[in-house]
């Protein structure tokens, strides 16, 4: 890969985590200041992932059909910025999910539609994926350290320029990324669906979803957890940029991982470990020492999970079903996943508690490896 493309997507990796750094981990506090209850901010924190779900298939499928993968980034880019402006509008819940709605919906087409150009442009190095990715990671904390502090100073409304100016830069990113072709591969006249129909791919689809449900109480309400057991929003902040300096490491490190295990060893291992995780960030919080030592299982509970099954899946959908197969994926695993687990987080919260509400995302991550052993093959 030329430099110049490695410098470019690396830096929209960047700024498109560094906007997810600042969404995540506190727009939740935004809503709980203007008076929102914890099913409403389950509700409103999930509608990203609730996008996710269709939206994707649209990019996705305009992206293939039109060769274009970067414009249809820039045009939906550019109307997932103007939607976001409606958050300066008001303070009203159905204000706010038509915005966030709006917002998601267009944005949704970003990640997808640029792992899949990174991995074109990669062609059969897919290992150097993680060096490339790591950036993103990089943004991430840089995010969450500021954005932690800045609140601590300011007031939760703040949050919302600087969500809006990353947004910004991600745009302007996205107008200098080079388009790659898709290589032609001999299952191209294979509608894609008959893709999908195979067990692995359901197999990656179904323990991605289950993952991603799993990870819905620690994106919903971990901040407000952690603020709820009297730490401050920086030293919050500081936690979430653990968890992603843990995830640097992992990236960096993906190549001799792959060297040393198959793609399914990695994915079982990865969800077994996730779900100590969650366990222990449910009942442990009071402890310091606990809470560290949880944040560097981020490492596998996203960041090999994550490495690895993108790297499945760019083996399942080959030539011209990337975009579309990278869009599937998202949606299904991601979006269907991660709204449930959003949804559902914001429930269990009201009526179970931290603990069980955790220790429930914890059981998802089991029966993802459960799902992994069974019907996936070696990879």
């Amino acid at each position: 890969m030329p430099k110049p493309i490695h410098l470019n997507l690396s830096a929209f990796y960047f700024f498109y985590f560094a906007y997810l750094g600042a969404f995540a981990p506190f727009f939740a506090l935004y809503l709980n200041s203007v008076g929102m209850s914890a099913v409403e901010i389950g509700i409103l924190m999930a509608l990203p992932q609730l996008t996710r779900i269709l939206a994707p298939h649209l990019w996705g499928w305009l992206a293939d059909r039109s060769g274009q993968r970067m414009r249809v980034v820039r045009w939906s880019g550019a109307l997932g910025t103007l939607a976001f402006l409606g958050v300066f509008g008001g303070e009203s819940f159905a204000l706010l999910c038509t915005v966030l709605f709006a917002m998601t919906f267009f944005w949704s087409a970003a990640l997808p539609l640029v792992e899949a150009t990174t991995l074109s442009q990669l062609g059969d190095e897919t290992a150097r994926y993680g060096r490339i990715r790591v950036w993103g990671s990089v943004g991430f904390i840089v995010a969450v350290v500021a954005v932690g502090y800045l609140l601590d100073l300011t007031s939760p409304r703040a949050l919302l320029w600087v969500i809006a100016a990353l947004m910004v830069c991600m745009l302007l990113l996205s107008c200098v990324v080079a388009d790659a072709p898709a290589v032609p591969h001999p299952g191209d006249d294979q509608p894609v669906w008959q893709v999908v129909r195979r067990p692995e791919v359901i197999a990656i689809i179904v323990a991605s979803a289950l993952v991603a449900m799993a990870h819905g109480p620690y994106y919903t309400f971990y901040t407000i957890h952690l603020v709820d057991h009297g730490y401050s929003k920086s030293f919050a902040g500081g936690l979430w940029a653990l968890g992603v300096i843990c995830e640097i490491a992992i990236f960096v490190w993906m190549s001799r991982l792959y060297r040393a295990y198959t793609m399914r060893q990695i994915l079982i291992a990865s969800t077994l470990l996730a779900a100590l995780r969650f366990v222990v960030i449910g009942w442990g919080a009071d402890s310091i020492v606990v809470l560290l030592a949880a944040q560097t299982l981020h490492a596998a509970s996203f960041g090999a999970f994550h490495a690895a099954a993108i790297g499945v899946v760019h083996r399942l959908f080959r030539g011209r079903h990337q975009a579309r197969g990278q869009a599937i994926y998202g949606s299904l695993a991601y979006g269907f996943g991660g709204a449930i687990g959003g949804l559902a987080s914001g429930y269990a919260w009201s009526g179970l508690g931290a603990g069980l509400t955790f220790t429930l995302g914890g059981a998802c991550a089991l029966a993802a490896a459960a799902v992994l052993w069974r019907w996936l093959r070696p990879v």
